[in-house]
């Protein structure tokens, strides 16, 4: 049994497994950068990144440093929306861990949420098909392939019928954290493979300082390559406070 197939285990009919709900923030990365948003972050992930590229929210996942039954807990699916929607924002970003492990859950509420004129954005690791429920007007996917620094086999993080899903989709970005240029190579591999468009580079860091000197170390290789690049505006702001 691999990793993704263990990780699929649903929670109870009516629930969803939650780290936490916060806002109103800003959304930090991708496309939205800046908006006015809300945020949903789901626990539990199908993949372990290595401390080489940090995850920025391993209390949904790493059971070696966190227990995940307190850093968690079981929601009902219209409590969670009566919530969203109270906080009032136009975005509403559904984030992890890997949220769509919960994604038959995640139908109802996305539902309500676009019948609300909220739009949505999924934060996704790219290894799981979205259900066609979820592709529909006003839902958009902010997709984050790891790369081998991730420290896991190319198996486990990239999944081809995921990726050529999602790119058929018509709703997919596809945002790469990086640490160095030799990261880059790497990326235009995966973008020519699985004909990734649009393409955002983000720089890998945990302070504003980090993410800055990354940013001007990458920015010139990513203009030349034709792609975008997307900041970590919350920890620009914030550092790594959590919650913002």
């Amino acid at each position: 049994m691999n990793m993704q197939t263990r990780a699929v285990i649903p929670p109870r009919e009516g629930n969803l497994i939650v780290a936490e709900l916060f806002g109103p923030t800003l959304q930090g990365e991708g496309p939205s950068l800046g908006t006015h948003a809300a945020f949903l972050r789901l626990s539990r992930c199908n993949l372990t990144c290595s401390e080489r590229m940090p995850c920025d929210s391993p209390y949904t996942w790493d059971t070696t440093r966190f227990d995940l039954r307190r850093e968690s807990s079981r929601r009902s699916i219209t409590g969670v929306g009566d919530e969203l929607l109270l906080l009032d924002t136009a975005l509403v970003v559904i984030t992890g861990g890997e949220p769509l492990i919960q994604q038959k859950q995640l139908v109802p509420l996305v539902r309500r949420l676009v019948d609300a004129n909220r739009r949505v954005e999924f934060e996704t690791n790219g290894t799981f098909t979205p259900l066609p429920e979820l592709l529909i007007e006003g839902v958009r996917f902010n997709v984050s392939p790891k790369l081998s620094n991730a420290g896991m086999s190319e198996s486990l993080r990239i999944v081809p019928e995921a990726l050529t899903a999602l790119v058929g989709s018509g709703r997919a970005v596809f945002k790469f954290v990086a640490s160095e240029r030799s990261d880059l190579d790497e990326i235009e591999d995966l973008v020519q493979r699985y004909g990734l468009s649009p393409v955002y580079v983000m720089p890998e860091g945990r302070t504003p300082d980090a993410v800055i000197t990354r940013a001007r170390e990458l920015a010139d290789d990513v203009i030349a390559r034709g792609w975008s690049m997307t900041q970590r505006l919350h920890v620009l702001l914030w550092s790594d406070e959590r919650g913002r």
